[in-house]
C-alpha cells in the first residue's frame, strides 16, 4: 500500500512542481512588468513638466515688456507670470552676456550683479548646441539646494540668458502626486547616484544612492536587499536631464499575486493528494481484505495478479484525475490575473468589454472542460442498465452523420463512405447510448486525419453478431499505443484536444449491451474500430 501511495505521488508531485514553478515564474515577470509600466509612466510625466517649464521661461523672451535692460518691477512681472503657470518657480533672474545677472525678483535680492559667468551650468549652457539647459542640484550662492533652468537666446548677434531655479521640495511634492500603486517609492538620482528628489524620511537631497543605475542601461528591473528587506526597483533615464527615476517597492508586496496563488495551488495540492490519499488507502484495505478472504479459499495466483493490476490502475486513474482537473484551473488562475492587469489604470492596457470578454471566454472554455471531464469520469463509472429498444443501426449512424457533422468533414475536405449491408436486421440496444459511442468513433477518425481523406461506414452480419466499422486514412496509431487506447485518461492528441475517457466510456457502454469493440491499426494506412453487438431482436432470450 505504501509502495502504491509513493507511486501515485511522485510523479504527481513532479508534474504540481513543474506547473507551480511556470506559474511561478510568469507571476514574477508580471510584478517586474508591472513596476516598469509605472517607472514608464512616471517618466513621461516627468519630461513633459520639464518640458512645460523650459517653455514657460522661453516665452519670457516673447513677452510685450520684455527688455534687454529689466527693471525690478519688469522682473516682478515675469516672477509672477511663472508662479501663475506653477509654484515650484522661485526666482527669476536675467543675465547679460557676460554672465552678469543685471535684472532679477526673488526672495534673494543679494543676487542682482552676481557674476555666473564660472558657475557649471553657464559654461554648459554656453558650450552646448541646446539653448537650454536644466542644472543637477547644487547650493550655489545661495548655499540652498536647487536646480536651475536656463534659457539661451541670440539678441542682435549676442547672447543673454534667462534663469530660474525650482524648489525640490516642490518638485518631490510633484513626484510624490503622480505616484501610483501600494507602498511604491519614486526618487530622482543624477549619473553619480546622488540624490535630486527624495522623500525626507527615506534620505537626503545630494547624499549618494544605493542604486546607480549606467547611464547608458536605458531602463530595467533590479532586485536589491535595504537593511535587511528585500526590493524591487524599477529605472528608467528621463529625456530632458541626465537624471534616473528609481521606482522602488517592497518584493512582498509587489509580488504578492504570486505568493497568493502559490498558497492556493499548495492547498488544492495537499487537498488533492489526501483526497486520493484517502481513496488509495481504504479502497487498498478493502481489496486485501477481500485477497486474504479469497486467499484462504485457494485463489490461484492469476487472481492475485488481477487485483495487483487493479491496484495500479487506481494509482494510474488518480495520476489522470489529477492532471486533468489541474490543467483548467491553472488556466483560469492565470486568465483572472490578466483581467486584474486590464483593469489596472496603471498599466494603460486595453480594458474594453471585447477585450475582457475574450479573457472571460478563455475562463469559460476551462471551466466547462473541467464540466465535461466530470460528466466522462461519471459515464465511465455508471453500471445503469441501458433502454433496450428495437433500433435500426443504419438509421443511428444516419442520424450521427447527418447535419452538422457532415457540413464539419466537409470543411476539413473529408469524405464520408457508407457501405451499409441491406440485410442487418433491427437489434435490441439503447439508441441514444450508441448514438455516443458513433459520434465518438466518427470524432477520432476525423481528429486522425490531416488535410483530405476519407471516412468509411461499414455494416454487416457475421456470426450472430450485428457490426459496424468506422475505418479512417489517416496515419494510424503507433504499435506501442494500441495496448492503452482503451484506458482512462490515455491520449495521442495534444495538451486540451482530448481527454482520453471516450473510448473508455464507448467500451463500457457496449459491453453493457453484450458487445465488444475491437480496435485495428497500421502505422502510415490508418485505423479501424468494429463494434460488434448481439444481433438479438425483441422476445430473445
Amino acid at each position: 500500500m505504501a509502495g502504491l501511495f509513493i507511486g501515485f505521488l511522485i510523479p504527481h508531485a513532479l508534474l504540481s512542481a513543474y506547473f507551480h514553478l511556470q506559474f511561478h515564474s510568469t507571476l514574477k515577470k508580471s510584478g517586474k512588468l508591472s513596476l516598469s509600466a509605472i517607472a514608464e509612466s512616471q517618466k513621461n510625466t516627468i519630461d513633459l513638466f520639464l518640458q512645460e517649464r523650459v517653455v514657460n521661461l522661453f516665452n519670457l523672451f516673447h513677452s510685450r515688456e520684455f527688455t534687454l535692460e529689466p527693471d525690478s518691477q519688469n522682473m516682478e512681472n515675469y516672477l509672477g507670470n511663472l508662479r501663475q503657470t506653477n509654484d515650484a518657480f522661485v526666482d527669476v533672474g536675467f543675465l547679460n552676456d557676460r554672465g552678469v545677472q543685471t535684472g532679477y525678483a526673488g526672495p534673494f535680492p543679494a543676487l542682482l550683479g552676481k557674476d555666473y559667468s564660472n558657475e557649471v551650468w553657464f559654461k554648459t549652457l554656453m558650450g552646448q548646441s541646446e539653448d537650454y539647459l536644466i542644472s543637477d542640484i547644487y547650493l550655489g550662492f545661495r548655499n540652498k539646494p536647487h536646480f536651475t533652468i536656463a534659457i539661451r537666446q541670440s539678441i542682435d548677434g549676442r547672447r543673454y540668458v534667462m534663469r530660474s531655479t525650482l524648489d525640490p521640495d516642490k518638485f518631490y511634492m510633484f513626484l510624490r502626486s503622480i505616484s501610483h500603486g501600494k507602498d511604491v517609492d519614486s526618487t530622482l538620482v543624477n549619473r553619480k547616484g546622488y540624490f535630486q528628489v527624495v522623500d525626507p524620511g527615506k534620505g537626503n537631497l545630494l547624499a549618494l544612492s544605493d542604486v546607480t543605475p549606467e547611464s547608458d542601461s536605458g531602463a530595467g528591473v533590479m532586485e536589491i536587499d535595504r537593511n535587511g528587506e528585500p526590493i524591487l526597483t524599477a529605472y528608467t533615464w528621463l529625456k530632458e536631464t541626465p537624471w534616473a527615476l528609481l521606482v522602488s517597492q517592497p518584493l512582498s508586496v509587489a509580488h504578492a499575486d504570486m505568493y497568493r496563488a502559490r498558497q492556493v495551488l499548495i492547498a488544492s495540492l495537499v487537498v488533492i493528494i489526501l483526497s486520493i490519499g484517502a481513496i488509495i488507502y481504504y479502497t487498498t484495505r478493502k481489496l486485501m481484505v477481500r485477497a486474504q478472504a479469497t486467499a484462504e479459499k485457494g485463489l490461484t495466483l492469476q487472481h492475485q495478479l488481477i487485483h495487483a493490476s487493479k491496484l495500479a490502475a487506481i494509482g494510474e486513474l488518480s495520476t489522470g484525475i489529477a492532471h486533468e482537473i489541474n490543467n483548467p484551473l491553472a488556466i483560469i488562475i492565470a486568465t483572472t490575473g490578466v483581467i486584474k492587469d486590464l483593469l489596472n489604470p496603471d498599466f494603460h492596457l486595453d480594458a474594453s468589454p471585447e477585450a475582457i470578454g475574450k479573457e472571460l471566454a478563455i475562463i469559460d472554455s476551462a471551466a466547462f472542460r473541467a464540466k465535461r471531464i466530470t460528466h466522462q469520469l461519471l459515464d465511465l463509472g455508471r453500471k445503469s442498465q441501458p433502454a433496450m429498444v428495437q433500433s435500426d443501426v443504419h438509421a443511428i449512424l444516419d442520424d450521427v452523420l447527418g447535419g452538422l457533422k457532415e457540413r464539419e468533414f466537409q470543411k476539413k475536405n473529408i469524405e464520408i463512405i457508407r457501405n451499409y449491408d441491406p440485410d442487418v436486421p433491427a437489434i435490441l440496444i439503447d439508441p441514444d447510448a450508441m448514438r455516443q459511442v458513433f459520434l465518438n468513433l466518427l470524432n477520432n477518425a476525423g481528429d486522425a486525419i490531416e488535410g483530405p481523406g476519407t471516412i468509411t461506414v461499414t455494416s454487416g452480419l457475421a456470426d450472430g453478431f450485428v457490426r459496424v466499422t468506422v475505418k479512417d486514412s489517416g496515419e494510424g496509431i503507433e504499435p506501442e499505443y494500441m495496448k492503452r487506447i482503451f484506458d482512462p485518461f490515455f491520449t495521442t492528441k495534444d495538451v486540451g484536444k482530448g481527454t482520453g475517457l471516450g473510448l473508455s466510456v464507448s467500451r463500457n457502454i457496449v459491453e453493457l449491451m453484450g458487445g465488444r469493440i475491437d480496435a485495428l491499426s497500421v502505422k502510415g494506412a490508418g485505423s479501424s474500430f468494429t463494434v460488434s453487438l448481439p444481433a438479438r431482436v425483441s422476445g430473445d432470450n
